[in-house]
Parts: structure tokens; C-alpha cells; sequence
């Protein structure tokens, strides 16, 4: 999700052995609120120094100025994020981030001193406070996960991207949106899938800095994907979690997706909105 006026995240699971129906193929549940998707409320544009999702797309995929990347997840206590779902980010941005320093994840226990409902306002402010620097800081880039207890003020939401460095998971709304028969899809494989889709909002996807020469995003959910085995896929809400038994939800960006990224790295695609160009 990219916040309201911007995008929330709703994971559902897809039917990936049949692949033949298209709402038994829901995978991703990003419910827009007015236009909430994944993105936050009230995003600010290059007004500051916090950018929009999407604001540090060149910072991350270039190497001009940011030879590394640090990870920085915040967790409440009892809300800190799966192995798996750590490890996935991680790769996922190895493949597309040119960082040849490195790219670390650094965990911090952080008591937030709120549990209850969270707006994009909300995890905007917790995050600044919290974080250990500035997401621009001499050759390293900075990007922010928050794994907070409570939930987002959409009850739908999973997740949300609230500016060019921050993202937040709602466990809570995660478990709950587990699969009611064999636990398939399971809470970690939920997890794992809308991680990836947050920090593919604060790499820009989709044409949320840019303009794609392909048309891959889906008209009636600005922000998000038309192909179902994208991981910034928006399934559509018709499917109900307790149709899927069995499934695998798309955790990897689609050739669309990596072609628009290698682009606005290469500069055949322009960019906007960018809060450091090469």
C-alpha cells in the first residue's frame, strides 16, 4: 500500500497449480481506501528531505553516490519479522540494486508507545523518530521497515509505504489474513510477499515516479501490476481467502517490472520527483 491518498496492502493467496481463474489467482490484497493502496496519507512531494515513494528509485539503483544500503527494521516487541521474509528483501534488492559494498539488514527492538490503530501520519512520525540516521548519509543509502504493534486504520491494510525511505508491516493483519484451511497461504509466506511489494513502491513501481513504455499497471489500481505472477500484482477483492487451500503467492518482480527499472537507471526512461539524481 502507498498510504491513504496513496495505497494499502491486502495480501491474497493465488491458486498457483491451477493458474486457470483469475480470482482464484489473488495474491496480493492491496485495498485502496479513496485511493488507499499501499502508500500513505498525505505524502509529501520533494518538500522536505522525506520524498514520496519512490523519491530515492536512483539512489537505490545506482551506485554513482551510494555504493551500499542499510536496512534498518524496526520491530515491537513479539512483532519482529520472519528470517525468510528478511532474506527475500535482501535478495530482491541485490537484484536490482546496484550496491557493491554491500547491502545490510540491522534489526532494532524499538518500542513505538502506540499499539492501537496507525495512520500513514502515524508511521511517518514513529519512523523519523526511530531512525538511527539520515536515509542519505555519506555513500550509504538508508531504507526503513517498521514492524509496529496494532494495525493500520484500514483493517484491510497489510502494509504501507509512506515516503522514500519507510515502509511499514502490520503483523497483526498479516496473521489474520493466513489461510483458513492447512494455513496456506501461511502468515510468513504473506509476510515475505508484502514486504517485497512495500519496497517495490519505494523503488517506484508502479509508474509511481515514472511512466512505463509498457502497459503493465493496472488501470483501476493506479500503483500496482496487471500481471498476476507480480509481486506488485493487485488482486482484485472478489476472491475469498477461504476459496485457496493451496498456493503460492508471488514474491519477485516480473519482467515489466525489472525492464522499468533497468530503464530509469539507463536514463531511456525519465524520472521525477527524485530526491538525489545521478
Amino acid at each position: 500500500m502507498i498510504g491513504d491518498n496513496i495505497f494499502n496492502s491486502k495480501l491474497l493467496p493465488r491458486d498457483m497449480a491451477k493458474k486457470t481463474s483469475l480470482p482464484l489467482m489473488l495474491c496480493m490484497l492491496m485495498l485502496f481506501a479513496s485511493l488507499s493502496g499501499c502508500f500513505g496519507n498525505n505524502i509529501f512531494i520533494a518538500e522536505d528531505k522525506k520524498g514520496i515513494p519512490g523519491g530515492l528509485t536512483l539512489a537505490c539503483l545506482s551506485s554513482a553516490k551510494y555504493t551500499s544500503m542499510v536496512i534498518e527494521i524496526d520491530y515491537e516487541s513479539g512483532y519482529m519479522p520472519e528470517q525468510s521474509s528478511i532474506d527475500l528483501l535482501k535478495t530482491r534488492l541485490q537484484e536490482v540494486c546496484n550496491k557493491p559494498n554491500g547491502i545490510e539488514v540491522l534489526l532494532t527492538e524499538t518500542d513505538f508507545e502506540q499499539s492501537s490503530s496507525w495512520t500513514a501520519e502515524d508511521v511517518r512520525d514513529k519512523a523519523w523518530q526511530h531512525k538511527s540516521t539520515d536515509p542519505q548519509t555519506d555513500s550509504t543509502l538508508y531504507w526503513q521497515a517498521l514492524f509496529p504493534a496494532g494495525g493500520y486504520s484500514n483493517n484491510d491494510v497489510l502494509g504501507v509505504a509512506v515516503d522514500a525511505s519507510t515502509v511499514a508491516i502490520f503483523k497483526d493483519a498479516v496473521e489474520e489474513a493466513e489461510g483458513p484451511f492447512f494455513s496456506r497461504p501461511s502468515a510468513e509466506e504473506i509476510e515475505n510477499s508484502v514486504l517485497v511489494h512495500e519496497y517495490g513502491h519505494l523503488l517506484g513501481l508502479v509508474n509511481l515516479v515514472y511512466k512505463s513504455p509498457v502497459d503493465h499497471e493496472d488501470e483501476d489500481h493506479p500503483g500496482h501490476s496487471n500481471n498476476e505472477d507480480s509481486v506488485m500484482y493487485w488482486a482484485v477483492e472478489s476472491a475469498d481467502l477461504s476459496n485457496i487451500i493451496t498456493g503460492q503467492l508471488p514474491d519477485e518482480f516480473d519482467n515489466d517490472d525489472l525492464n522499468d527499472l533497468a530503464g530509469m537507471l539507463s536514463g531511456e526512461i525519465p524520472v521525477r520527483d527524485q530526491l538525489w539524481m545521478p
